[in-house]
């Protein structure tokens, strides 16, 4: 039984509460935080659970995140704010001796870019302070991350060959809109692409490299090569992959408002001068496109994603596909959420469960892959993310 405060309040937080809820005999203390206390006090209210505490924090601020955990005294944090916010939470967490989960790896607000090292240089800290911070537990990365260690624990020898691959089969009937924080979601998909081969990194332009793929009970849908953070982990972790990559599905539609709103400068992140105010071009465009947390309610169709893996066992070459996919309309019958943010906050709910269980406690700084993934796998087909498997099966990448 443990202490759990969530940070953050939008489409993912809200469904982290929702399965916190349901679990309370692992649960038995849960306070929500934002910078907006009346979001929180709004989840609480479609819980309907009048034990679950409140409160208002900025998250940027170092000392207020400080008096609020010493106020509360957590067991861990469950950072699902933005992932800029990472580093002051993380800081705050090594202040007030506090264990910490998060579901996106840093990135600093005014750069377009996001590694690991930020996050990776505070492994000793954390390690002296007896403190556990696990890094990336949502779906990719977080389960990805899991399901590569199950298949390196219990199918191969050697890991050669890895793809993680991101369907979004479902529609919204909105003309444009992003699945998670317009900002971050833009900024990720607009960069260059990279990718994994015989132990360097190989740069793409952004969505240059892209093919069908056949996805179980969508079918084929135009797939496109991204950088995606979990590979930087994986391949330190596994360092017998030969390639690994990142496909995500886009729409023709959706490219083509992405094409326009870059073409005219809205997807940048220089701050510009507008009738004497300074305003950041994507922050003006986050705030006039749908809220991520509206898209629930008439979202129809389901995601698809999972792991498709080539190795060595005992010798002899084996493929190996797991995967989960969810609808988005049973995810928003459930918490109020689409698939997208409950894909997200399912596994961020479990490996806080894991860790006040004592099963992925482990003193530093460590990414998903690097606890025992049996009991993740077990956890995600009881809390609404059951998984599948083919073995041996073309996985035509």
């Amino acid at each position: 039984m443990g202490r759990v405060l969530i940070i953050g309040a939008g489409g993912v937080g809200t469904v982290v509460a929702h399965k916190v809820a349901q679990n309370k005999d692992v649960f038995n203390e849960i306070i929500i935080a934002s910078r907006t206390k009346k979001k929180c006090d709004d989840i609480v209210a479609a819980i309907g659970d009048k034990s679950i505490r409140t409160a208002q924090v900025d998250a940027d601020s170092v000392p207020e995140l400080v008096k609020l955990f010493n106020e509360y005294k957590p067991d861990i944090v469950i950072n699902v704010a933005l992932p800029y916010q990472d580093l002051t939470i993380m800081d705050a967490c090594l202040e007030c001796g506090v264990n910490y989960l998060d579901t996106a790896n840093y990135e600093p607000k005014d750069e377009a870019h996001f590694e690991y090292s930020w996050q990776w240089a505070y492994k000793d800290r954390f390690e002296k302070a007896g403190l556990t911070a696990i890094l990336g537990c949502g779906f990719d990365p977080g389960v990805t991350g899991v399901f590569t260690a199950y298949a390196a624990k219990h199918y191969f020898d050697e890991i050669q060959y890895l793809d993680i691959v991101d369907c979004n089969a479902g529609n919204h009937h909105k003309a444009f809109a992003t699945n998670f924080n317009p900002e971050i979601n833009i900024r990720e998909i607009t960069q260059n692409g990279r990718y994994w081969e015989n132990g360097k990194w190989v740069t793409t332009g952004p969505l240059e490299i892209h093919q069908d793929i056949t996805y179980p009970n969508v079918g084929p849908r135009a797939s496109y090569l991204l950088y995606h953070e979990e590979l930087e982990s994986l391949v330190k972790n596994y360092p017998t992959i030969k390639r690994a990559r990142f496909w995500m599905t886009f729409g023709q539609e959706y490219l083509t408002h992405l094409r326009v709103i870059q073409n005219i400068g809205m997807a940048s992140i220089e701050p510009i001068n507008y009738n004497g105010m300074e305003i950041v071009p994507l922050q003006f465009l986050k705030a006039v496109l749908p809220n991520p947390q509206d898209l629930g309610e008439n979202y129809e169709g389901e995601t698809s994603i999972g792991c498709r893996i080539r190795g060595l066992k005992d010798g002899k070459e084996h493929t190996y596909y797991v995967y989960n996919n969810c609808s988005h309309q049973e995810a928003y019958k459930e918490t109020g959420m689409q698939g997208v943010s409950y894909t997200t906050g399912v596994p961020a709910m479990i490996g806080a469960m894991l860790f006040l269980k004592c099963e992925w406690k482990r003193p530093g700084v460590h990414n998903v892959e690097e606890f025992n993934p049996d009991p993740f796998m077990e956890q995600l087909n009881k809390q609404g993310l059951p998984w599948h498997e083919v073995f041996d099966g073309d996985l035509e990448l």
